[in-house]
């Protein structure tokens, strides 16, 4: 038989590495082979989607017009329950028409964005540490990284001033989340203000990734990009169901600001998708516009879990600065190890499962990350499987 080679485009062969396929397939390794792993190295809700809103599909996947094809660019009713929902939590008025995209989960419209706005050769200026998935959209649009350095003495935001002046010049779109994955931080209104004076400047459109905007701890709500006066002109804002309200496999998301963008992302999607079934949009509808008491449920459940495991951190000697939003835990590894190397120490010897800092970026080197996506009593016992490894002293 004559061999009949496929190659693959170029742009394949530019994608990274999908690092979190890693984690897992060393994780179940582990299961396999009949280990108790404690896993809080993923960002995958532990708890059941609330119930009124799996009725809400429930009742809704009966309705034949959902059954048809959904609107190209998704229901009106969808559109006007995140305006909604955004009005009431942020004081952010949105247009449910022109400034709301509607997404197969956030990371769809992270992945477009670069698509809709990157030529190759320009820059996009990313968090480093961040979410790989950034890197994947900007790979796809052939165009170039500079990262962003989020350092602890800086609160992990990024220096503007610390820019060269080469990547003002070349760069067209940031990247901005907060509360952030995988470092936990969360960032005040001052440095959104400030953020959206240097995109006017420097003509940088800014992407704000905000899956976690509803987890903050202490009595604070995480500040959205788009209350900074001037956010609409500069950049939009993502926001997901996944976390707020457990739906991670619902795949629902939303971009939101300037209308320019919107309309490049619908535009995009015109020729990808028709849309989510009508019955989850209906559902998630649900989900924006009942009582949040589900939210305010789940934050408590999230800060229990946060307090109850960095005490029990503190009881091994390992000292770590206590999250301010989000599910994730930033914990620096002990002298003598890489982030990778501790984290298959604690696989291997504890069976505890965290995601390694580097694979964020190089300035996740020296950390890894831990969910708290586990019940406080397993969170407690990873704490202390780990301290009998006596690494803390």
């Amino acid at each position: 038989m004559t061999h009949f080679s496929i190659p693959s485009a170029d742009v394949m062969k530019q994608l990274p590495t999908q690092f979190f396929a890693t984690l897992v397939q060393n994780v179940n390794r582990e299961i396999a082979a009949g280990h108790d792993v404690i896993n809080l190295g993923q960002g995958n809700p532990d708890t059941p989607t609330p119930s009124h809103i799996v009725k809400a599909l429930q009742e809704s996947a009966d309705h034949p017009l959902y059954h048809k094809y959904s609107p190209f660019r998704g229901y009106s009713f969808l559109k006007e329950a995140i305006v909604q929902r955004y009005q009431e939590d942020y004081g952010v008025t949105l247009d449910p028409e022109s400034e709301v995209a509607i997404l197969f989960g956030g990371k769809t419209g992270l992945v477009q964005l670069p698509q809709v706005l990157l030529n190759p050769g320009d820059v996009c200026l990313v968090p480093d540490p961040g979410y790989p998935d950034y890197w994947s959209g900007v790979a796809l649009a052939k165009a170039e990284m500079s990262f962003l350095p989020l350092k602890e003495e800086n609160r992990y935001l990024p220096d503007y001033e610390a820019i060269t002046e080469e990547d003002r010049r070349r760069a067209k779109l940031m990247f901005l989340n907060y509360p952030n994955n995988p470092t936990s931080a969360t960032a005040p209104l001052s440095f959104y203000e400030e953020t959206v004076e240097f995109a006017l400047r420097n003509g940088i459109v800014v992407a704000s990734d905000f899956a976690y905007g509803a987890i903050g701890f202490d009595g604070k709500r995480p500040v959205s990009f788009l209350q900074a006066e001037g956010a609409k002109d500069v950049g939009i804002e993502f926001y997901t169901l996944s976390k707020t309200y457990n739906m991670a496999g619902w795949r629902v998301g939303f971009a939101l600001g300037n209308a320019k963008i919107i309309s490049l992302i619908n535009l995009l999607q015109d020729h990808i998708y028709v849309s989510l079934f009508g019955g989850i949009q209906a559902a998630a509808a649900t989900a924006l516009t009942s009582s949040q008491e589900c939210v305010t449920e789940l934050v408590a459940r999230y800060e229990s879990r946060r307090n109850a495991f960095y005490d029990a951190l503190g009881q091994i000697g390992w000292k770590a600065t206590r999250p301010s939003g989000s599910f994730f835990s930033w914990l620096p590894v002990p002298q003598g190890y890489t982030s990778a190397s501790f984290a298959d120490l604690l696989l291997r010897e504890a069976k505890v499962a965290v995601a390694p800092g580097i694979g964020f970026g190089s300035g996740g080197e020296g950390y890894v990350r831990a969910g708290l996506l586990s019940s406080e009593a397993r969170l407690a016992e990873a704490a202390d499987r780990i301290g009998k490894l006596n690494l803390f002293g």
